[in-house]
């Protein structure tokens, strides 16, 4: 007896696909793709493109429709100056992210998102692994190293996943934001997100550094502030496009941090 096997179509916006029908791709690369191709039909109707303008070829657009968003994104996206008053404020919620020489001794259990994995189980042994080395509280009869060998993605998995002493500056910006300016010592309680995978971390040293003043920071702080407010202005123009797209195989709506990354 043949069993017909039964291919599902592709995602696709407004019928353009995001991948070939028979390819599998982790979610968070269907919905930046989806973002790209929403904002690459926005410069066609703006005019900003040519209509030839060939779909994307495995995720890749042409230069002349990168050219088109990026003129159509500064023309829709409003994004004001940050007040003096809104940088203080933020400066002291966050004060410290703003330390020169801090460091960390940190060591991770890499489990690595790529192209075809099944998320939603990595997550789930992620999670698990979390929970086993908290519950040994981390170095306790090297549970921790043992585990980094055994599980990480990463190649200090031959060292127990020690990535030695850290600053800002030597990691990923999403890895960073979890490491620097807090007090916690030990295996962080929540796995962390980077562009590499999941990351279970264990702190096990750190080194505070010299706080700077307002006036030294200053610019960074405005910086910081102005991006925060163009993520949330392209994530809310990103909304309204998909609002009006045909959008079929993948849930926008569904993603924790909604269409932008």
């Amino acid at each position: 007896m043949s069993v017909t096997a039964i291919v599902h179509p592709a995602p696709r916006i407004n019928g353009v696909p995001l991948c070939a029908e028979s390819e599998t791709l982790p979610v968070e690369v269907l919905r930046q793709r989806a973002c790209t191709e929403l904002l690459r039909q926005a410069a066609l109707k703006e005019g900003l493109l040519a209509e030839d303008d060939p779909a994307p070829d495995d995720g890749i657009i042409s230069d002349a429709a990168s050219a088109a968003i990026e003129l159509l994104l500064e023309r829709k996206l409003v994004t004001p100056e940050p007040a003096e008053a809104d940088c203080r404020r933020y400066y002291e919620a966050h004060a410290g992210r703003y330390r020169t020489g801090e460091r960390v001794r940190v060591r991770h259990i890499l489990f690595a998102v790529t192209p075809g994995v099944d998320v939603a189980a990595l997550r789930k042994r992620a999670e698990l692994a979390l929970l086993d080395v908290r519950c040994h509280d981390g170095g306790v009869n090297g549970v921790f190293a043992n585990a980094a060998r055994e599980l990480s993605n990463c190649p200090s998995a031959a060292q127990g996943g020690d990535l030695g002493w850290l600053e800002a500056g030597d990691c990923a910006p999403e890895f960073a934001r979890e490491l620097f300016g807090y007090v916690e010592v030990g295996v962080l309680p929540r796995l962390v997100h980077s562009r590499f995978g999941l990351h279970v971390i264990e702190v096990l040293e750190r080194e505070a550094g010299a706080q700077q003043p307002f006036e030294a920071v200053h610019a960074a702080v405005a910086a910081a502030l102005h991006q925060q407010a163009y993520v949330t202005a392209l994530r809310q123009y990103l909304q309204l496009l998909a609002g009006g797209a045909q959008v079929e195989g993948i849930d926008l709506d569904a993603a924790e941090t909604p269409l932008v990354q």
